[in-house]
């Protein structure tokens, strides 16, 4: 069964290369997804249970770095764009599931 993410953030990594002649500095593209249950990474899945909050520090030049706050701590990655709308899906998603469990 295929299930539609809620959002999704463009991330990258910068990895560098040692050779013979010298060093070269890679740009590895990544993402992370939002389902309703867990957010994905290149490496990690965080269920959705265990993440506490999201945050962003912008650095400049359109760069910044976006915060995972998780019970086994906080990871960083470093995007180009402004993850607001992906905070805010996030954060309209918990909502949501709270006023579920009001309810009910």
């Amino acid at each position: 069964m295929y299930v539609k993410p809620i959002a999704v953030q463009p991330y990258y990594k910068i990895e560098r290369k040692l050779n013979s002649t010298g060093q070269n500095y890679l740009t590895d593209e990544r993402e992370m997804v939002l389902y309703e249950d867990r957010l994905i990474t290149h490496r990690r899945e965080f269920p959705l249970a265990d993440i506490f909050d999201m945050s962003y520090r912008r650095l400049g030049a359109g760069e910044g770095l976006f915060y995972l706050h998780t019970s086994k701590g906080v990871f960083s990655y470093t995007i180009r764009h402004d993850p607001a709308r992906f905070i805010r899906a996030f954060q309209d998603y918990e909502r949501s599931k709270q006023q579920v469990r009001v309810r009910g």
